[in-house]
C-alpha cells in the first residue's frame, strides 16, 4: 500500500455540502464525472509520490533552495500547489459547461447563468482563474502583491501557457466570471473553504507565514509547473482514476495505490560515486580493446570532475578517435552522483549521429550501477524517426503496459517489464506513459537530435514539461562546432537556463573556436560569471575547461594521447579529369580513396565521371538523398568495407572510391588511404582529415599501399589561380564565402610549403592553431586577398546579425531576478514545439523542408515496396482498397526522403505539394493506418522514374536521388 498522506476521504469530510458539487471532470459518453474535492486530492497524492519516488533531487534541490527550510518545505509546496490547482474551475465560468452538474451546484446555492448567457466566460479559463483565487486567498493572509503571483502563476500555467499581464487585467474587470452577482458570498465561501482545508490537508497552513516573505525563483516556479503538469495529466487519467460512481466506493489511499501500480513509472537512476581506478572504471563501464589504456583526455576529464566542488560546466576539446563520448559518459557518472541528476541526455546534430549514438549509450546503461540496486531505467530516443529504429522499437515493446490512451496495444492485468535477452545489469524500457513528443524528454536516459535541447529556449506550449525533463539530467552536447549563429543563440539562452538549474553539461568537440568556447562558459554561468579571459585566450590541444558557480574557472592543456598523424596537404585544381589523373596515379598500387564533395549534384557528377574513366575500380556513392533505409545500409556497408581493422577483416577492398558529401564527416569511424575534399570551414575539413589514416594498419601503417603509407589530402573545390582564391558556387551556398576565404588563408601556409612543418599538417598539434586563426579577427592571407576578406567579413557579419534578431523573434527570455513571476512567459510564442519539419524549423535557421515516402508503382498500377531492400522488406505489395499491414505500412514509413533545397522555394513547394497530394490514396489516410495517414508519397515507375514541379527525379539504390530541371 502506497502512502500518500494527502486524503481525500479527509478533504471530502471537512467540506459544506455546496463545496462537494464542485465538479472537475466530466465524461460525455458514460456521464461519469468526478468532484473538484476528489481530483484535487488525487492530484496532491500523485504529486507527492511523484516528487518522493520520481523526481531527480537535483531538481528537488532548485525549489528547495528558495524556502527556509529547504526539501522539506519544497515537497510540502510541491504537493499544495499540486492540490490547489484547479480551484478555478470552483467558478461559474468553468462550472456552467454541463448542464446537469451545474444544476446540483445550484440546488446548494451556487447560483450560475446557463453557459450560453455567460459570453466573455473564455476570459476566464479555470487555469488563470485558479491563479487569481490563489493570489486573492494569499493576498488575505498578508502576503504581498509579488509573493502571491510568483506561487499563484503555477496554477494560471499548468495548461500549458502562463497567463500575461492583459490576461490578469481583463479578468479583473469582470468578477461576475468568477462569482455570480447576488451569491458571490457564497461562490467566495465555498472557493476560500476549498483553499482552507488543501493548506491543512498538505502540512502547509503553518509555513504560510514563513513563506510569506519567499522571493520563489523563476527557475524554480518553471518546475514546480511542470511538475503539476504531470501530477495533472496523471490524476485526469480516468483509467487510473475511475469518474463517479465507478469510483465511490473505494478508498484514497487503495486509490492512489492502485493507480501507482498501473502507471509502474521506472524510478529515476540514482548513481553511485566510484571510487576505483580509473583505467577500471573505464574499462568496467565501456568496450576497450584488450591491453587498451585510458587515454590522457579520459583520465583528466574524469579526474576534474571528482575534484569540483559542485558540478558545473566541462568542455573537452581533444582530437577525432580520441573516446570523448566515453569521456563525457564517465564525467556524467560522476557529475550525476554529486548532483543528484536522475539520468543523462546526449544531443547530437542529426537524426543519423542519434541513430549511431543510441546503441553505445544502451551498452553503457548495462553496465552502470544504481545506489538503490534498481534495474529499471526508462530510454528514449528523441527524434522523429525513432519509431522505425528497430533497437529502440525492441525496448518500446518491452515497455508496453496497459495504461489506456497511452497505446492501443498491450495485454494483461499488470504491466511487467519484459526480461531482455540482452540486458544483464540493468532492464531498459521506453515507457509506454513517456511516448508523445511533450512526455518523451521525461524518460531518464535520451539520445536525441540537438532540436531537442534548444526546443528548451523557444516559446511554446507546455515547456515547462521540458526544462522539469532537463532540469533534472547531465546534458552531453556533441558535436558542438557543427551549429551556425541562430542555434548557438537558442544554445546559449538554454545554457543559461540549465546553469540556473545546476544541470551539469558536458560538452564535446574536436575544433572549437576559442571565443565560441568563450561564449558557452559566459552563458552556463550567467550574470554572475567572472573575468573569462583565460577562457578565450587558451590555445592548448587538448583542452579541458571546468566552470561551476562561484569558482575560478580551471582551463587545462592535456597531454596527448600519442596518437599522431602527419598529413601531406597539397592544392588540387577542379577539374574532373585532373582529379581523375591524380587518383589513377595515387591508386596505381592499390588503395582505397575518399573523396568529399560540398554538394550532392557534385557528389554524382564526380562518380559519374570517375566510373566512365575507372570501370574497373569500385565506386561508392554516399550522401544524404538516400531513403533511409538505404543510408542506413550504405552506413553499414562503409564501416563494414573501411571501418577499424579488427572489424573489416579481409573485406577492405584493394583498390576503391568513396564519393561522399558531408556524411562522411561524423559519426562513422571509416579509415581512408587518401583523401581529397572540397575546401570547407577550417573545422570541417580538420574532421575530414580525421577519416584519413585513422587507425594503424600494420607497423607505420605497412599494410597500406607503398604510396599512401604517408596520409595526403588533396584539396579541391577551388579556383586556386584566382585572386583571392575562389570556391565553388555550391561550396559559397552551403558554407558562405567569409568562412571558406578563411579557411583558404588558414592553410595558404601548409598549401605553399611555407608553414614550420612544411605541407604537413600535424594531428593533433595543429588543430586548434588552425582553427583559431580562420575563426579569430587577425587578418591572415596574402596581401592581395585582404580587399575581398574584408568585405566578406562585413557581409558575414550582417547575415550572423540577421540570424541573431530572426533566432531571439521566439525565444524566451534570459532568467529573470528571483521572485519575479512567469507572467506572460512563453507570450507570442509558436504554439506546439515538435520534431517535425517544421517544428525543426524554428530552432534552424533553414526553410522547411519536403520529405517524402517512397515507393514504386508499376505498370499495370500495383504499388510495391522499393524491390531492392534487403531482410523480406523489398517487393512487398502496398494494398490501395484497404489500410496496409502493419509491417508492409511500417516499411514504406522507413523509406523516408528528404528532396533538396530546390523544392523549398515557396513556388516550387506549393506545387510539389500540390502534386502529391494529388496521388494520395485515402485508403492510406485512415486511423488505421497511422505509420502512413498525412504522409507525400512519391511513387516512382519501374525504372525509378517520376516527374515532380516541373524537374525529372531519378532514384536508383546505388546512388539515390538525382534532380535535373525539365527543359
Amino acid at each position: 500500500m502506497v502512502e500518500t498522506g494527502v486524503g481525500g476521504a479527509f478533504l471530502h469530510g471537512r467540506l459544506p455540502t455546496a463545496a462537494r458539487t464542485v465538479w472537475a471532470k466530466h465524461d460525455r459518453k458514460t456521464d461519469g464525472w468526478l468532484p473538484l474535492w476528489r481530483h484535487l486530492a488525487d492530484s496532491g497524492a500523485v504529486a507527492k509520490l511523484l516528487w518522493d519516488c520520481w523526481v531527480p533531487r537535483q531538481v528537488r534541490g532548485v525549489v528547495a533552495e528558495s524556502l527556509p527550510h529547504g526539501f522539506e518545505d519544497a515537497r510540502k509546496l510541491a504537493v499544495w500547489l499540486a492540490a490547489t490547482h484547479d480551484i478555478g474551475k470552483a467558478t461559474p465560468a468553468f462550472a456552467c459547461q454541463v448542464d446537469p452538474l451545474a444544476d446540483g451546484m445550484r440546488r446548494a446555492g451556487l447560483e450560475m447563468p446557463s453557459s450560453k448567457r455567460m459570453t466573455d466566460r473564455r476570459l476566464a479559463p479555470h487555469g488563470l482563474a485558479g491563479q487569481v483565487l490563489l493570489r486573492d486567498w494569499l493576498g488575505g493572509r498578508g502576503w504581498p502583491s509579488p509573493s502571491t503571483l510568483s506561487f499563484s502563476i503555477v496554477a494560471g500555467g499548468h495548461h500549458g501557457v502562463p497567463p500575461t499581464f492583459d490576461d490578469i487585467r481583463y479578468l479583473n474587470v469582470h468578477p461576475e466570471l468568477l462569482r455570480t452577482p447576488g451569491c458571490a458570498s457564497a461562490w467566495r465561501a465555498v472557493q476560500m473553504k476549498i483553499l482552507d482545508e488543501c493548506a491543512v490537508m498538505c502540512g502547509v497552513h503553518d509555513r504560510l507565514g514563513e513563506w510569506r516573505d519567499v522571493k520563489l525563483s523563476q527557475s524554480a516556479q518553471v518546475v514546480l509547473t511542470g511538475l503539476v503538469i504531470v501530477a495533472d495529466w496523471i490524476a485526469s487519467n480516468s483509467d487510473l482514476f475511475p469518474y463517479f460512481p465507478d469510483g465511490q466506493g473505494v478508498s484514497n489511499e487503495e486509490r492512489i495505490d492502485a493507480a501507482w501500480r498501473g502507471l509502474a513509472l521506472p524510478e529515476p537512476w540514482c548513481p553511485v560515486e566510484s571510487t576505483t581506478g580509473l583505467d577500471r572504471l573505464f574499462s568496467s563501464r565501456f568496450e576497450l580493446p584488450v591491453n587498451a589504456r585510458v587515454r590522457p583526455v579520459q583520465a583528466r576529464a574524469a579526474a576534474v570532475a571528482r575534484a569540483m566542488a559542485s558540478p558545473g560546466l566541462t568542455v573537452i576539446e581533444a582530437p577525432m578517435g580520441e573516446g570523448k563520448t566515453e569521456a563525457a559518459l564517465a564525467v556524467a557518472e560522476v557529475f550525476a552522483s554529486r548532483s543528484g541528476a536522475g539520468g543523462v541526455f546526449v544531443a547530437l546534430p542529426t537524426m543519423a549521429t542519434g541513430n549511431a549514438m543510441f546503441p553505445r549509450m544502451l551498452r553503457w546503461l548495462r553496465r552502470l550501477p544504481d545506489a538503490q540496486g534498481s534495474t529499471l531505467r526508462s530510454v528514449m530516443l528523441a527524434h522523429s524517426k525513432a519509431a522505425l529504429n528497430d533497437e529502440f522499437g525492441e525496448l518500446v515493446r518491452a515497455g508496453r503496459g496497459t495504461v489506456a490512451g497511452v497505446e492501443l496495444d498491450g495485454g494483461g492485468d499488470e504491466w511487467r517489464p519484459r526480461v531482455d535477452r540482452l540486458v544483464s545489469s540493468a532492464e531498459l524500457v521506453a515507457h509506454q506513459w513517456l511516448h508523445g513528443r511533450k512526455k518523451a524528454m521525461l524518460s531518464s536516459f535520451i539520445v536525441g537530435t540537438v532540436d531537442q535541447l534548444l526546443f528548451m529556449g523557444l516559446k511554446s506550449r507546455h515547456l515547462a514539461l521540458r526544462h522539469l525533463a532537463l532540469a533534472g539530467k547531465v546534458v552531453v552536447i556533441d558535436e558542438a562546432h557543427a551549429y551556425d549563429t541562430y542555434m548557438n543563440s537558442y544554445l546559449d539562452r538554454v545554457l543559461s537556463w540549465l546553469g540556473a538549474y545546476g544541470v551539469p553539461v558536458v560538452v564535446l568537440s574536436a575544433t572549437l573556436p576559442a571565443e565560441r568556447r568563450h561564449e558557452l562558459v559566459k552563458a552556463y554561468l550567467g550574470k554572475a560569471a567572472p573575468e573569462l579571459r583565460e577562457v578565450r585566450e587558451a590555445d592548448g590541444y587538448p583542452l579541458l575547461t571546468a566552470a561551476e558557480s562561484g569558482k575560478p574557472v580551471l582551463v587545462e592543456e592535456v597531454a596527448p594521447s600519442g596518437r599522431r598523424t602527419d598529413v601531406q596537404v597539397e592544392r588540387l585544381g577542379d577539374g574532373l579529369s585532373e582529379l581523375a589523373d591524380r587518383l589513377e596515379l595515387e591508386l596505381s598500387d592499390g588503395g582505397c580513396a575518399l573523396v568529399v564533395r560540398n554538394t550532392v549534384g557534385r557528389v554524382l557528377e564526380t562518380a559519374q565521371f570517375l566510373r566512365a574513366r575507372f570501370p574497373e575500380i569500385g565506386i561508392t556513392v554516399a550522401h544524404a538523398r538516400f531513403v533511409d533505409l538505404d543510408r542506413s545500409r550504405k552506413d553499414a556497408e562503409l564501416l563494414d568495407l573501411f571501418g577499424p581493422p579488427e572489424q573489416c577483416v579481409g573485406r577492405r577492398p584493394a583498390r576503391h572510391i568513396v564519393v561522399a558529401s558531408q556524411v562522411a564527416e561524423q559519426s562513422l569511424d571509416i579509415d581512408f588511404d587518401l583523401l581529397v575534399t572540397d575546401l570547407c570551414p577550417i573545422d570541417l575539413l580538420l574532421q575530414r582529415m580525421g577519416r584519413l589514416h585513422r587507425h594503424m594498419r600494420g607497423p607505420d601503417q605497412r599494410e597500406r599501399p607503398g604510396r599512401l603509407r604517408s596520409a595526403r589530402c588533396l584539396v579541391a573545390g577551388m579556383d586556386w589561380d584566382a585572386v583571392p582564391a575562389e570556391p565553388v558556387m555550391g561550396s559559397q551556398r552551403v558554407y558562405r564565402l567569409h568562412s571558406l576565404l578563411r579557411s583558404a588563408a588558414a592553410l595558404e601556409p601548409y598549401l605553399s610549403g611555407l608553414a614550420e612543418s612544411g605541407s604537413v599538417v600535424r594531428l593533433p598539434e595543429n588543430i586548434s592553431p588552425l582553427v583559431q586563426s580562420a575563426y579569430g579577427t587577425e587578418p591572415i592571407g596574402p596581401p592581395s586577398w585582404q580587399e575581398a576578406m574584408e568585405q566578406a567579413y562585413k557581409d558575414h557579419l550582417l547575415h550572423q546579425q540577421r540570424q541573431l534578431d530572426k533566432a531571439r523573434d521566439f525565444q524566451i527570455n534570459d532568467v529573470g531576478r528571483a521572485g519575479r513571476a512567469l507572467v506572460g512567459w512563453i507570450d507570442a510564442g509558436v504554439g506546439d514545439a515538435d520534431d517535425t519539419r517544421a517544428g525543426r524549423a524554428q530552432v534552424r535557421d533553414t526553410r522547411e523542408s519536403l520529405e517524402v515516402l517512397v515507393v514504386q508503382r508499376l505498370a499495370d498500377g500495383t504499388i510495391r515496396t522499393l524491390p531492392w531492400l534487403d531482410e523480406g522488406r523489398g517487393g512487398r505489395e502496398v494494398p490501395t482498397e484497404a489500410a496496409p499491414s502493419w509491417d508492409v505500412a511500417r516499411i514504406v514509413a522507413s523509406c523516408g526522403l528528404r528532396l533538396p533545397f530546390v523544392f523549398s522555394i515557396p513556388e516550387v513547394l506549393d506545387q510539389a505539394i500540390e502534386e502529391l497530394e494529388a496521388e494520395c490514396v485515402p485508403a492510406w489516410q485512415s486511423k488505421e493506418s497511422h505509420w502512413l495517414a498525412g504522409e507525400l508519397i512519391l511513387m516512382l515507375d519501374e525504372n525509378g522514374r517520376t516527374r515532380l514541379a516541373g524537374f525529372d527525379l531519378r532514384y536508383t539504390h546505388s546512388d539515390g536521388l538525382e534532380v535535373t530541371r525539365v527543359q
